[in-house]
């Protein structure tokens, strides 16, 4: 079984989709922790950056579960003082 080499171009594709991915989360944390946004406008911002993510890679929201999820509630939970 031998298994391919991704080659640089798609080594550069990825790199770019994880860098849009970590800049979407890192505005919509931004967004949030300035705590102006009403609850439901935060969680909709959660639910967009999931989506962007999913978008990105497919088939990867255990991954995204694992990175984001847990941050972005960390910031909800904080700023909104939900459980």
């Amino acid at each position: 079984m031998s298994q391919r080499k991704a080659s640089d171009a798609e080594i550069q594709e990825e790199s770019r989709r994880i860098r849009r991915l970590q800049l979407v989360v890192q505005l919509v944390t931004s967004v949030i922790s300035e705590g102006n946004l009403p609850l439901e406008e935060a969680s909709e911002l959660v639910a967009s950056a999931k989506r962007a993510a999913l978008a990105l890679f497919p088939d990867r929201e255990s991954t995204y579960d694992l990175i984001y999820h847990s941050r972005l509630q960390r910031v909800m939970r904080e700023i909104y003082r939900i459980c």
